[in-house]
């Protein structure tokens, strides 16, 4: 995000605004957004940013607007987020072919992590070796959840795709809400899962492509494991400077996979590096920074809990990014499984423990 400045007395940018925003601690017991539009749970209603953290502090033409609380409701903030999220993976697609799906899922975590760097500068000294190992292993969690989302999603429908890596989120919420009556929640997800891997239908009509379901469920276990370390990470770091690290190693755990893809793709015959290049870096704005400050602003303004029955809504919203961009047009089945797994996650969200 570029930052301009005419004198040494200019206003702050919009720059320093997202920074800003991204510097805020994490609510209590909540932790920090995702890597895909986040998953809090054991929030309490009406969790509110913590003293001192500068909440509607922020300046520039950014902060402005989202100090208009009349004038933008917080669920709609959290919808964009989502949709931006969903839009950004949408836009990565058509970039498999020239640069791979190994070396476009490295360009685009790359770019967070010097994004998140940028904008957060975390600050290790005081970290102890436990907290550091807990970041790297929430950046390994990240890359395997990336990289085999966007193998997913090469080979499947975004809404099939999206609605089976949400089980990763699910079942962590359903586990650690530890009641017999969630039991049902779980098989009204496993009915919905049935209907899309069972009755789904790839983009070509036939069935779905099952190296594309391994990597979609595979994903799905890396988003569990993402969370129940973003919960450790959260807890240990300011804001998002876990997430920045984590992104930094999430990268690093992607370049002897990707890097070499990426540069064939770069410096491919016919070619064009600096379109490629600007694709990728626009694509990884799309999914950490403008989605990240504007969750954290509707989290300052919402109940947790309500957010969360919000984020239950990412596989339809997913569902409907693939139909507008992709042309993805699902069938009854697999909209039932979605509809299906949503109504599961609502369900669980709402009783849930208060």
């Amino acid at each position: 995000m570029p930052v301009s400045r005419t004198s040494e007395t200019a206003a702050p940018t919009s720059a320093a605004a997202v920074a800003e925003a991204l510097a805020m601690p994490p609510a209590p017991k909540g932790e920090p957004a995702g890597e895909r539009g986040s998953w809090r749970r054991g929030g309490e209603p009406g969790s509110a940013a913590p003293p001192g953290t500068g909440a509607g502090r922020s300046t520039g033409r950014f902060g402005k607007v989202l100090r208009r609380p009349e004038r933008i409701p917080a669920p709609l903030l959290c919808l964009t987020a989502m949709f931006l999220v969903q839009t950004g993976i949408a836009l990565s697609k058509p970039l498999f072919g020239p640069l791979g799906v190994s070396g476009t899922t490295f360009l685009r975590l790359a770019f967070a992590a010097v994004i998140l760097l940028a904008v957060t500068r975390p600050r290790l000294r005081d970290k102890r070796p436990r907290d550091l190992a807990a970041a790297a292993l929430l950046g390994v969690a990240s890359a395997g959840m990336t990289f085999l989302f966007a193998g997913a999603i090469d080979r499947l429908p975004m809404g099939t795709a999206a609605t089976i890596e949400f089980l990763g989120p699910l079942a962590v919420a359903l586990v650690f809400a530890r009641r017999a009556g969630h039991l049902l929640w779980a098989l009204l997800a496993a009915a919905g899962v049935a209907l899309l891997t069972l009755l789904g239908e790839g983009s070509g009509g036939g069935s779905l492509d099952p190296v594309g379901l391994l990597y979609a469920f595979g994903a799905a276990a890396c988003y569990a494991a993402y969370i129940l370390f973003t919960d450790k990470v959260g807890a240990t770091f300011q804001g998002f400077q876990g997430l920045a690290v984590s992104m930094t190693v999430g990268a690093l755990t992607l370049a002897p996979f990707g890097l070499g893809q990426a540069w064939n793709g770069l410096t491919a015959p016919g070619a064009s590096p600096l379109a490629l290049l600007a694709a990728a870096a626009g694509v990884s704005l799309l999914l950490p920074v403008i989605p990240y400050a504007l969750e954290m602003t509707a989290l300052r303004r919402m109940p947790q809990r309500v957010f969360s029955v919000l984020v239950s809504l990412e596989p339809a919203v997913s569902a409907l990014v693939g139909l507008v961009v992709l042309g993805q047009l699902l069938g009854a089945a697999q909209l039932a499984g979605i509809g299906c797994v949503v109504a599961a996650s609502v369900g669980a969200t709402l009783t849930g423990r208060r």
